[in-house]
């Protein structure tokens, strides 16, 4: 099966892009939660976050970040910005080639994260907190 992002990139499929360079592309969602939905999309295949290598994946928050910043200067409607990667099935990607979501925000737009916000216990936190220590690299 053929990764629609690849294509994209190949040039062998069709997008709107507002921003590319050497490494990544930026392109507007088709299917846009709001107006001026963008993918941030880097240009190596990588299925997710871990595949992708640390600069690369710097490259792709720094250039969200400014596309953040382009959305609030463009006349879109935009009262503020998420900026959303779901890495893996289970956080619902859908298309398995790495790519940062940035988009505009504003009263009444329909988009909603849900989840038990419940606290944790600190000693089931500092736990945690230590399993994720343990697994930085050296």
């Amino acid at each position: 099966m053929t990764c629609v992002f690849c294509a994209i990139v190949g040039g062998e499929a069709e997008a709107s892009v507002p921003y590319a360079d050497d490494r990544v592309m930026v392109v507007m969602d088709i299917a846009p939660v709001t107006p001026g939905h963008l993918l941030v999309i880097p240009r190596a295949h990588a299925v997710g976050f871990e595949d992708l290598d640390e600069d690369t994946g710097a490259h792709v928050w720094r250039i969200g970040h400014r596309m953040a910043r382009a959305l609030r200067r463009s006349g879109l409607r935009c009262d503020g910005v998420n900026v959303f990667l779901a890495d893996g099935e289970a956080a619902f990607q859908e298309v398995f080639h790495v790519h940062l979501h940035v988009f505009p925000r504003y009263e009444g737009d329909g988009f909603r994260i849900e989840a038990d916000w419940n606290t944790r216990e600190r000693t089931l936190l500092d736990r945690e907190a230590e399993a994720i220590r343990r697994a930085l690299p050296g």
